[in-house]
Formats: C-alpha cells, sequence, structure tokens
C-alpha cells in the first residue's frame, strides 16, 4: 500500500469518527445513560416488570452503541501510532495494511448499526414473498427468493420459522410469510420490501426463450405486547381450514389453519405453521397487528416525502431491484444504483452490500 493511500485511509477514518460522534450526539447519549442508571436504582423499579426490562435493553444498548464508538476512537489511535511507527520501521507496513483493512471494515458496519436507530428497526420482522406476473415462472422465481433470504440469515445468525406456505401447482411457491427473529432484523430487511424483478432463460420454456418475472416482497415488524395497536373484534373475519404442507409430519390433520380478514383495510392474514388453531390464530393476529402497525408507518413515511413502503404493482416499471441472469449476470438496485455482476453470491445470500447501501440512501432522503 503506497504512502498516498494510507495516509487517504487515515484521513476518511477521522472524518467518519467525526461525523459519527456528530450523527449519535455522543454527550447527550451519555447523559441519558446516566439518568436511566440512576432510575434503575430507584424504589419500586421492578414493581412493573415490563417496563423495567424496557428501561434496561434501551440502557444496553446506549451503552453498546457508546462502547462501539469509543473502542474505534481508541484503535484509531493506535493506529496512527503504528503508522508513525512503520515510517520508521518498514518491517510494520504489513501489519499497517492488515490494521487498515480490517479497521475499515468494523468502522463500516458500526456505521450501519448506527443507521438502524427507528423505533422498530430492534424487532424481529415478518417477511412474506407473492409471486406476481409470469405465472410458474414467477412461482420458480419467489422459491428462489425464500431461499436466498435464508442463506442471508444463516450469514447473519437469523432464525427463520414459516408461519405460512402454500406450494405452487407445477413448481415454486404461491405464497410464503417467515418470521425471522435475530437483533435488528426488521432494521436490515426492511430494505428488501418491493417488487423483485427476474430475467433469465426459463427453465420452462422448451424453446429456451428469455423469461421475466416478478415477486413482491413485504417486511413488517413483529410486534410484541403493543397496546398501540387496538383491533376491534367485529372488525376481523377469522377462517379455519384444513392446513396443506410439503407433506410427512408437517401437515396437521385437522382444521388448525386461521385466515383472519381485516373489514376495514382488507388485509388478509393466514397461519397454518402450529398444530394447535388457538396458536395459529394468535400467530395471525401478531402478523395483522405488525401489519396495520406498517400501514401508520407508510402514512408517517409518505408525509415526509421518503422513498420506502410504497404500494407498487407486482409487474414491469415497479420493481426495486433486478436480477438479469441472461444475456449478461448483474443484480441492480434501482434506488440505490448499487449493483454486482456477482449474481450467483447474491442469490445465495450475500445481499448485506445492498442492505448497507439502502440504508444510507434513506439517511440521505431523510
Amino acid at each position: 500500500m503506497e504512502r498516498y493511500e494510507i495516509n487517504k485511509y487515515l484521513t476518511g477514518f477521522k472524518e467518519k469518527l467525526d461525523s459519527l460522534k456528530e450523527s449519535i450526539k455522543l454527550d447527550e447519549v451519555e447523559k441519558e445513560i446516566a439518568i436511566l442508571s440512576e432510575k434503575t436504582n430507584e424504589s419500586g423499579f421492578w414493581d412493573d416488570a415490563k417496563e423495567s426490562q424496557n428501561t434496561f435493553n434501551k440502557l444496553n444498548s446506549l451503552k453498546e452503541k457508546i462502547k462501539g464508538y469509543n473502542d474505534l476512537n481508541n484503535r484509531f489511535e493506535d493506529l496512527k501510532v503504528l503508522d508513525e511507527m512503520s515510517q520508521e520501521d518498514e518491517t510494520l507496513n504489513t501489519e499497517l495494511e492488515e490494521t487498515i483493512i480490517s479497521f475499515n471494515t468494523d468502522l463500516e458496519e458500526y456505521e450501519i448499526s448506527v443507521l438502524l436507530n427507528d423505533e422498530y428497526d430492534d424487532s424481529n420482522c415478518f417477511l412474506e414473498l407473492h409471486p406476481g406476473a409470469g405465472g410458474t415462472e414467477s412461482m420458480d422465481w419467489a422459491e428462489m427468493l425464500y431461499r436466498m433470504y435464508l442463506r442471508f440469515c444463516q450469514k447473519n445468525n437469523f432464525k427463520v420459522e414459516v408461519i405460512d406456505y402454500l406450494a405452487g401447482e407445477e413448481a415454486g411457491i404461491k405464497s410464503i410469510t417467515l418470521l425471522i427473529k435475530g437483533k435488528n432484523a426488521y432494521g436490515y430487511l426492511k430494505s428488501e420490501r418491493g417488487v423483485h424483478r427476474l430475467v433469465r432463460i426459463s427453465p420452462f420454456d422448451s424453446n429456451k426463450r428469455r423469461h421475466t418475472s416478478f415477486c413482491s416482497c413485504d417486511v413488517t415488524p413483529e410486534i410484541k405486547d403493543n397496546n398501540k395497536i387496538e383491533i376491534n373484534a367485529d372488525d376481523v373475519k377469522i377462517d379455519v381450514y384444513h392446513s396443506s404442507g410439503a407433506g410427512g409430519q408437517s401437515v396437521n390433520t385437522t382444521d388448525s389453519a386461521v385466515r383472519l380478514t381485516h373489514k376495514p383495510t382488507g388485509i388478509v392474514v393466514t397461519c397454518q405453521n402450529e398444530r394447535s388453531q388457538l396458536k395459529n390464530k394468535e400467530v395471525a393476529f401478531s402478523i395483522l397487528k405488525s401489519k396495520l402497525l406498517q400501514l401508520e408507518l407508510k402514512k408517517k413515511e409518505e408525509e415526509l416525502n421518503k422513498l420506502k413502503g410504497e404500494h407498487m404493482n407486482i409487474d414491469f416499471g415497479s420493481q426495486i431491484r433486478s436480477y438479469v441472469f441472461h444475456p449478461y449476470n448483474l443484480v441492480k438496485d434501482h434506488r440505490t444504483n448499487y449493483e454486482t455482476g456477482n449474481a450467483q453470491g447474491v442469490m445465495d445470500g450475500d445481499i448485506k452490500p445492498f442492505i448497507d447501501s439502502y440504508l444510507k440512501y434513506s439517511k440521505k432522503m431523510s
């Protein structure tokens, strides 16, 4: 690594650390930590278990944010010392380069984590896939996206539960609902909300023609004990039906699957994963709450002219991302213009660069 490159990295690191310090409002966060810490020592603090746990969670989150920044700042000071030493001892150049690369990666990760500061970003989330125009082609595309998100979750230590699954007649899936659990699951995956477009040579076309397929992805935060969302029982139609599935032990033998229809909004939620009808109903209402919350968030976002969560038709001209497998390999996000020629890597779950780019983009748009 040339001297000018090293100086460029060091200057960039300093600018980014200063920007992060301003972004996270370091002094204000430290004051809030002091207030919350004092609150935990008050008599009667544990009288309300739910409220006390929320306080502890917030306190730990703020401490983690401060610790992350301070650790990086201290490492940057050590990096500057190593740089000075390497100018006198060339044998340290390799260590300096490795340290710069490592520091750059960790600084990028911290910068992204700071962007996850919206109210529900740290929540688990429900992710739904619905194929659009294209018939069997789009159903197969939905299954490919399902695999992509499974791989992404595996790489990032997220747990995945299949809440509802409806297979296609010939291939692929008609619809699927996943519950994805993990820190900042919603914060990361909210960037995937929208229409995904595929261009490829169809494996279902004997003439090997190129086809375009579409699939919509909807992502909502999981709402736990949220009293802000109230559902009037008279507004919900509840249907019970026989579960379907992949076969074997996964298929229930009773009418335990549940479908909820929210009359005022037309939202339909289904759940058939649990063997108990009562449990399926409970999960379905949880998803319905999340969807109603998402409607509220959309209204707020529209008022602020934010380009996310917009309703789109599942067809041409409405996609957020295109995946082209023929006549070349290219995956491009149409919101951020981030793109890569490694289409296979993306389908294997390497979508983090797209997510990071979107988070930075949405921050600029706010």
